[in-house]
């Protein structure tokens, strides 16, 4: 792993950032079934910690940690890692990244959302001690997102 750097969108962010550009684009390339507008991700920016990867100054992926709420009582870690730099480390340096803060944020566990296309990011979730607890479809749309949730019996070093 070339000098990757994780940047963080912080709340000054939410009004419009090359940042949140490229979160934009990066979530949007992974989900395409449910793509952002910049309103959306300004929105999302607001209430989660939003991050995105650099490798030698490129853009190859980011993250989402949602904080506990009212629906769900564990932080949700997401990570995404664009398919041309996957296999590098990259999408553990994310998750490692997002899990740090999510332990921050709740004691009732953690949780992560994988489009069930995504095969490989479905894998990665699994190797890393996350069990399938659900699959939903959104409105208008074919193909279930999969929630899973941590145990940490099965995590690696467990």
């Amino acid at each position: 792993m070339n000098d990757l750097r994780i940047e963080t969108a912080g709340p000054a962010d939410a009004a419009g950032s090359a940042l949140l550009d490229d979160w934009r684009l990066i979530h949007n390339t992974i989900i395409p079934t449910a793509p952002l507008s910049p309103e959306d991700v300004r929105e999302r920016a607001g209430r989660n910690r939003l991050g995105v990867a650099y490798a030698d100054g490129v853009a190859v992926g980011c993250s989402t940690v949602r904080p506990p709420d009212e629906e769900t009582p564990a932080a949700t870690v997401i990570a995404r890692v664009l398919p041309g730099h996957r296999g590098r480390g990259y999408g553990t340096a994310l998750y490692e990244h997002g899990l740090a803060h999510a332990r921050t944020l709740s004691d009732e566990g953690v949780e992560t959302v994988v489009l069930a296309s995504n095969e490989e990011g479905l894998r990665f979730a699994l190797a890393r001690g996350f069990v399938e607890t659900e699959r939903y479809v959104l409105p208008d749309d074919t193909i279930p997102f999969v929630s899973l949730r941590l145990d940490e019996d099965r995590a690696p070093g467990a």
